[in-house]
Formats: C-alpha cells, structure tokens, sequence
C-alpha cells in the first residue's frame, strides 16, 4: 500500500481478541449495558457449559455482562431446564409477545431477545460451542465499546476441520463456502472482506439491531450485514479474530434447507423477491430406499421479521 493512500476496509476494521484488555474494555463500558443472548435449540448438551463458563468469567468476576439470556426456539430435550441451572434467564420463544405470533427458527429467537433483554450491546453466540473460550465475549465487545463508528462486530476465527492431510483452518462452514461467498461476490462485493459472514459469534448496539427486518431462520448473520451497510455505511461494521473455535456440524440435507435461507434472504435484498413474500420453500431432496431413491420434500420457512422498534410493548 502507497504511504499516505486511505486504508482499505480489512485493514482498518480488522482486529484480534487481545487487543484490549478487561480493564481497558471495564472503563470503556461505563454506563453502557450489555446482554449475552444464545439462541438454542436441543442444545443440552452444551448450552449450560456455554453459560457456566460465560457466568463466572464475565459476571461473577468482573462484571463486563448485565445479564446472561438463553433463547430457547422450540427444544425437546432439556435445554430450558439445563441453562437456567447454569444460570441464564432462560426464555421459550414461542412465549415472548405471543400477540406477534412465533415461527420456528434461529432468526425468530434472535428479533424476539429485543423484547425480554435491557442492554444497550447485544452479543450473540451460539449454543453449540465445543471448543472455545470466555474471550469470545470481550473480543466481540472491544470495537463497539472503543469506537462509537462501529455498530455491528462479526467474529471469525480458525475451525479446525481435518480432510485428508489438510486442516481447513480459517475457512467458513460449507455453506459459507459453497453459498454464501458467491453470492457476496456477485450481489455484495462490499462484504467481501468478511472473514466468516455467516459466523455465529458477534455483536450489534441495539439500536441498529432494532432497526433491521430479521430472517426467521439461518439467514439472520448475512441480513444483517448487507441491512447495516443499507443503513449505516460498511465503515460500521468491524470484524474481530477470535481464535479457535468448534461445533457440532450438521448432516448435508439440513445444511440445504439453510442454504436456501441463505439464498432467499439474498434474492430479497437485490429486490428479485416481493418483499411481501413470506410463503415457505418447498425443497425437493432425495433419499436412498432399498436399492432406489424416493423423493422427499422439506417445507424451508424463508419469511422475515418486520424491524422490533415498529412494535410497542
């Protein structure tokens, strides 16, 4: 780069977890309150390692967290029950503002967390997580709490993969690779500089989040970005290297129905979709049967929440 020439989006908006310290973000906090929200669902088997872990670093130590929510979207198993031990305030999301009706869906927890949380910042994180660490939150956090430019923070961070001889290192999931990438190169080249667009982990001031029309399902993480670059310029969007992290990962077929997600969020914001459009996908897959194959089809719900702030409480 020319001495003197404007830094490219990458360089000025890319940072690493470390870059602050507790103390450096505990002064930066002062009056701003912040809520850890997990969207789960089924996640028994992790979520309450993900809260315990979050608790006693990041509220029972120092109090960097106003409060821990877990979104629980339609589970089966014990995930209510298994994140309020840990000490979360644990909300189903089909029971928040039942006026609004509910939709199935990680999008749907994420909008219905506006009206059961108080903070100022919103973290995200998933509730799958298996090989991470505390220094998500803080390193999500650094950006909004340093710089009043920045509204929305995406973490990325190395997710260990191993395929043959290769460690797939800081790639994206597959959909993010196989979907999300090229769409972002040929509708979104401005967000071509996001690490993992689709990444779970990252943060958002509620007063941007409350503003934006939020995919029911998967979708929600590249919505959000492409809404926020409509509203407040790419400049308010940083990206954080988070490290390592590891999750469980999905069978192919699931991974299809959030693909088409992916797509129909997409085919909205460049305006190939009536907005008004809020009917379900109807995706064709097939499944071996004895020595043949039959045809089964998987409703994909591809509607969006309108922005929160229209609704009053």
């Amino acid at each position: 780069m020319d001495v003197g020439a404007p830094m490219s989006w990458f360089e000025a908006n890319t940072q690493h977890w470390d870059d602050w310290s507790l103390d450096d973000l505990l002064a930066a906090k002062g009056a701003t309150t912040v809520s850890l929200v997990v969207p789960a669902r089924n996640e028994a088997a992790t979520v309450g390692d993900v809260v315990t872990r979050v608790r006693e670093a990041l509220v029972d130590t120092v109090k960097l967290l106003d409060e821990i929510v877990v979104i629980d979207s339609d589970s089966t198993d014990d995930t209510y029950a298994v994140a309020t031990d840990a000490g979360a305030v644990v909300h189903r999301s089909a029971e928040i503002r039942p006026d609004l009706g509910s939709v199935s869906g990680k999008g749907e927890a994420m909008w219905k967390s506006l009206f059961v949380t108080t903070g100022d910042v919103l973290v995200f994180m998933d509730a799958d997580l298996v090989d991470w660490d505390t220094h998500f939150v803080p390193g999500l956090l650094g950006p909004l709490l340093t710089r009043p430019d920045v509204a929305l923070v995406k973490g990325f961070y190395e997710r260990p993969m191993v395929q043959g001889d290769d460690v797939a290192r800081f790639e994206g999931g597959r959909v993010t690779e196989l979907v999300a990438r090229p769409l972002i190169a040929l509708d979104f080249p401005e967000l071509s500089g996001l690490v993992q667009p689709l990444a779970g982990e990252w943060a958002v001031r509620r007063s941007l989040f409350e503003r934006l029309h939020v995919p029911t399902g998967y979708a929600v993480e590249l919505a959000a970005l492409v809404d926020t670059v409509g509203l407040v310029g790419l400049d308010a969007i940083a990206q954080v290297d988070l490290g390592r992290r590891a999750h469980r990962h999905q069978a192919l077929r699931d991974l299809g129905a959030m693909a088409t997600q992916i797509v129909a969020a997409a085919q909205l914001r460049r305006g190939a979709r009536d907005p008004l459009d809020h009917r379900d996908v109807v995706l064709r897959q097939y499944h071996p049967v004895g020595d043949g194959i039959e045809p089964v089809d998987r409703v994909v719900p591809v509607g969006e929440r309108p922005p929160a702030s229209g609704f009053a409480e």
